[in-house]
């Protein structure tokens, strides 16, 4: 960010939209069956014509692929599934002629247990050089190491059972939160914190244009890794409260923009996942004072269908709950905070199927309307490769149809436990993360398009009815409604600069807030109808006969009030206020 800049909404990312490619799934250039970076360079033109600015890419680099990618192996070279560092910097080159920026996924609270980081630290044992990059303990007092309940605390993982695996050879265990084949580094360490700058330092020197920081929010731990508290219903401890934001990640990451962006002479992004992070954690992490990120993603409003028993227990969305969660994070980061705007990303499933009607009489609209309403909030938005296609969940049959670790480990833990394939089945195939993770639908034809040879994992088979190609052929698809809202984005001053004000908060079938930008003199209504049947709603007083700036149906009537909606229907109407 300029070093001038008064706040968030004046820096040129701030009324940018990102595109997220997954490239694995994006298009495949050589018949393999798996995305690749020259199947990218094919498809820019396609992102161009959607008008996106910054695309980020999710990991390409070389990895075992125990988590897709998320698991690396070496931090300076290509994986070469996806292709070599000649096709990456002829992507790049390309990215730029377009006049679009690349942001690198940054993965740096773990490594592979296959990076030489670890080889190292395991083989050296305890008095091993890189013993303490990352974090070792020994068994629990009195217990005999690598037995149930040895682990050096009771941390649950993300993806099922102990943080902890035990390493024969050396007597102690290894942290960590994912795999265990994911350790966590040691952030403590200073040696592996400047290993780390100097990596990213390379990437931005090779051109890259930023980072999106995975999980950076979890590198700070807290001194001793207490024990979690154990849950109703749960066989592990849950040590978020001592992973989470932990006591030094402020330090850490002033740290990491004094070394790494400080003075960089290109206009750089970055951005934290942030699982777990608070409004009131968000303003201090993006703040421009404080100088450690430009803005984060946090997960509130895609936990909100997570029932008791865990993001695969889920429950149907109160769309009360979706505004006040999304207000609160509209007014808590206020003038100096930045977030992320996102539905979809590789972590999430389909947003038509699971906040709106994937049917086939109200999916397009549904998008277009979840489309609309995310687009005109305070923040960046991210669209994620097919969502603007309205891309929806795959119909998993079984266990066998999945290929995310944490969906495999999910299953088998469950089954463990004695619940029945198909209650199993059932939250997977509402929230697996590999609903996000199949081919992108570029056309009708065999593999959608995707791939000339056999996918890693299989087409949606709606992907004769929803594709690229025919979207672009139609003027009222929904890939031509996120083209116009992304314009929009790039000229509305009100998206960037204007307030935030929820109107009819307690209304369960209406979301409806207000924009207003005193200094342009404009204000803009957004009226989404979130339901299958017609909607009757009072209007706030002065917007008879405003303009109507999108809509995701014919507007043939002015608004009054009271004004009925159709069913999914979205508009956006602006008025001067001076």
């Amino acid at each position: 960010m300029p070093e001038n800049s008064p706040g968030p909404a004046d820096s040129w990312w701030s009324n940018a939209v990102v595109y997220q490619i997954y490239p694995r799934s994006f298009a495949d250039s050589n018949a393999d069956g798996i995305g690749d970076l020259q199947g990218v360079i094919e498809r820019l033109d396609y992102l161009s014509e959607l008008g996106v600015d910054v695309l980020w890419l999710s990991p390409v680099y070389p990895s075992p692929h125990d988590d897709n990618g998320y698991d690396i192996s070496d931090y300076q070279d290509i994986d070469p599934l996806f292709g070599t560092l000649a096709d990456f910097d002829r992507l790049l080159d390309a990215v730029h002629d377009r006049g679009m920026k690349l942001v690198m996924d940054l993965v740096v609270n773990h490594t592979s247990d296959e990076h030489p980081w670890f080889t190292a630290s395991r083989d050296g044992g305890p008095s091993g050089p890189k013993r303490d990059w990352y974090i070792w303990r020994p068994a629990r007092e009195g217990m005999e190491p690598g037995t149930p309940g040895a682990e050096p605390n009771n941390w649950g993982s993300f993806f099922s059972g102990p943080t902890w695996t035990y390493d024969e050879a050396s007597g102690e265990y290894y942290l960590h939160l994912f795999s265990r084949k994911q350790p966590d580094l040691n952030w403590e360490n200073p040696g592996v914190r400047q290993a780390v700058y100097a990596m990213m330092r390379w990437w931005l020197d090779r051109g890259v244009d930023g980072f999106r920081m995975d999980v950076i929010n979890l590198i700070s731990k807290t001194p001793g890794l207490p024990d979690g508290i154990v849950h109703e219903g749960a066989r592990l401890g849950d040590g978020s409260p001592h992973y989470i934001c932990g006591p030094r990640i402020h330090e850490y990451l002033a740290e990491m923009h004094r070394e790494v962006f400080d003075g960089h002479p290109r206009k750089l992004l970055t951005v934290g996942e942030m699982p777990g992070v608070t409004v009131e954690d968000a303003r201090l992490f993006t703040d421009p004072a404080r100088r450690e990120v430009d803005m984060v993603f946090q997960f509130e409003h895609v936990g909100l269908d997570h029932g008791p028993g865990g993001k695969f227990d889920v429950r149907p969305l109160k769309l009360t709950d979706l505004k006040a969660s999304l207000g609160r994070w509209q007014t808590g980061l206020g003038e100096t905070g930045w977030n992320s705007l996102y539905w979809n990303n590789h972590d999430q499933p389909r947003i038509v199927s699971r906040f709106g009607d994937d049917s086939p009489a109200w999916r397009d609209r549904s998008a277009k309307l979840l489309a609309t309403v995310l687009h005109l909030h305070r923040g960046t938005p991210y669209v994620y490769q097919g969502e603007e296609l309205a891309m929806a969940n795959f119909p998993f049959a079984s266990i066998g149809d999945f290929r995310d670790i944490e969906s495999l480990n999910h299953f088998q833990d469950r089954t463990a436990l004695g619940d029945t394939e198909e209650d199993i089945l059932k939250g997977l195939r509402a929230i697996s993360r590999d609903n996000a993770r199949t081919p992108m639908q570029w056309d009708a034809g065999e593999h959608g398009g995707f791939t000339a040879g056999t996918p890693w994992i299989a087409v949606n088979p709606d992907h004769t009815e929803v594709n690229a190609k025919s979207q672009l052929a139609d003027p009222d698809s929904v890939f031509h409604h996120y083209r116009r809202l992304i314009a929009l984005r790039h000229t509305e001053s009100a998206l960037t600069h204007g307030d935030f004000r929820m109107v009819h908060p307690d209304h369960e079938q209406l979301y409806a807030f207000t924009r207003h930008d005193a200094a342009a003199g404009t204000e803009l209504l957004v009226l989404a109808n979130f339901s299958g049947a017609d909607l009757t709603v009072d209007l706030p007083d002065g917007w008879e006969h405003s303009d109507i700036l999108i809509a995701n149906v014919p507007a043939t009537q002015p608004l009054t009030s009271p004004h009925t909606l159709q069913p999914w229907e979205a508009r956006v109407h602006r008025r001067r206020t001076s």
